[in-house]
């Protein structure tokens, strides 16, 4: 029997020299949530919670884990992982509905899950890419996070990494959009793809009439043009007037909205984000059902290393043909901490078959990063 006997939490936060801009805020730096679990054996699980809004969120989201989730865990008897999600979820759901809180709940529900799922990897000695029955550990990526700024030096250096596929920034004004679009296509090699982020950015009819703009620049996706919790009889009036293949799931968070998705075949591509809903328990469940539906499984991730590894590992189990989310900007709290995943095959993640996520997160590296909460 695998017992927990300790559960901390470690808040990072990275300056930004060039903030993260989208259509709805503005990121002076990057933070970072992750945990670390210990068994009555000593041996560690790790997880990271999704934090990236609002600003404050990560040491939020740490003070719930230290004074909620902390107590329920002491001593708990891991009888499989997702009996543990089963039981946070159930021990959380009132708090969840008088705090009105359930997002940041569900977010440390989900980094748990990570954690939980690590750890048990080890215990079992598998690696979570094959235990989740995935058949290849190298997997395309794509270049995301480029912001609005004169994007197309975001994307030559991404191109000198190796990546063939980018994730743009818009909402910031059809004008800015549209010529921030086409200074991009002027330099990508032949068979590169590009998708746009309009991050909510619009309602129905300036969706509809950006897309009309939109339509024959070739895009891969426009990814959240409408608000995410809009009724699903405005995503399939936007569907029905426009070619451009839509996405979106990072803001979805239940079975429930997604399968609502599936008959109307209104997304191309769907999104959900492991550490912010789900982990691996509920997220390896959707992806069968995203991929039974014939949608593209491609994960949503913009945070740090752990998270970006727990996805990798998802997309590799889902057989699929999606690709990987790696922000391209510069961010220790990523890069410093995952070893060589992204370096061994440049516009590929590489995962290999040590046990769990496959790597112990390097600490020391960004120790200084560290921040009290």
């Amino acid at each position: 029997m695998t017992t927990i006997k300790n559960i901390e939490s470690f808040v990072y936060r990275y300056p930004l020299s060039k903030p993260v801009i989208t259509s709805f805020g503005v990121m002076d730096n990057r933070p970072m949530l992750i945990l670390k679990i210990t068994d009555n054996n000593g041996m560690n699980g790790w997880g990271e919670v999704w934090c990236n809004f609002p600003l404050t969120g990560a040491e939020h989201r740490a003070k719930l884990i230290d004074n909620i989730f902390k107590p329920l865990l002491a001593n708990f008897d891991i009888i499989t992982p997702e009996k543990t999600y089963e039981y946070l979820v159930s021990k959380t759901k009132i708090l969840s509905i008088q705090s009105g809180e359930p997002g940041p709940i569900a977010q440390c529900i989900a980094g748990i899950d990570i954690a939980v799922h690590d750890l048990i990897g080890k215990v079992e000695n598998i690696s979570l890419w094959k235990k989740f029955g995935g058949n290849k550990n190298i997997i395309p990526c794509y270049a995301s996070g480029i912001n609005p700024t004169k994007p197309e030096l975001t994307v030559k250096d991404a191109i000198k990494k190796g990546y063939s596929s980018f994730k743009l920034k818009i909402g910031f004004g059809l004008k800015k959009d549209l010529g921030n679009i086409k200074e991009i296509k002027n330099i990508l090699p032949e068979k590169s793809s590009l998708m746009v982020d309009a991050n909510q950015a619009w309602n129905l009819h300036e969706a509809i009439e950006a897309c009309r703009l939109l339509e024959d620049l070739n895009l891969c996706w426009l990814e959240e043009p409408i608000p995410a919790n809009s009724e699903i009889k405005e995503w399939i009036h936007l569907k029905d007037r426009t070619k451009i293949t839509l996405a979106a799931g990072e803001n979805f968070n239940s079975h429930r909205e997604f399968s609502s998705f599936f008959q109307n075949k209104v997304f191309g591509y769907l999104q959900p984000d492991i550490a912010k809903w789900g982990g691996f328990t509920e997220c390896s469940k959707l992806i069968k059902n995203i991929i039974q539906n014939k949608i593209t499984y491609c994960p949503h991730y913009l945070g740090g290393g752990i998270g970006l590894v727990a996805s990798a590992h998802l997309l590799s189990a889902s057989n699929g043909k999606g690709i990987l989310e790696v922000d391209i900007n510069d961010n220790p709290l990523r890069s410093d901490i995952v070893g060589d995943i992204l370096q061994k095959n440049s516009g590929f993640a590489t995962l290999s078959d040590i046990p769990g996520l496959g790597f112990e997160p390097n600490l020391k590296a960004i120790s200084k990063y560290l921040v009290a909460h």
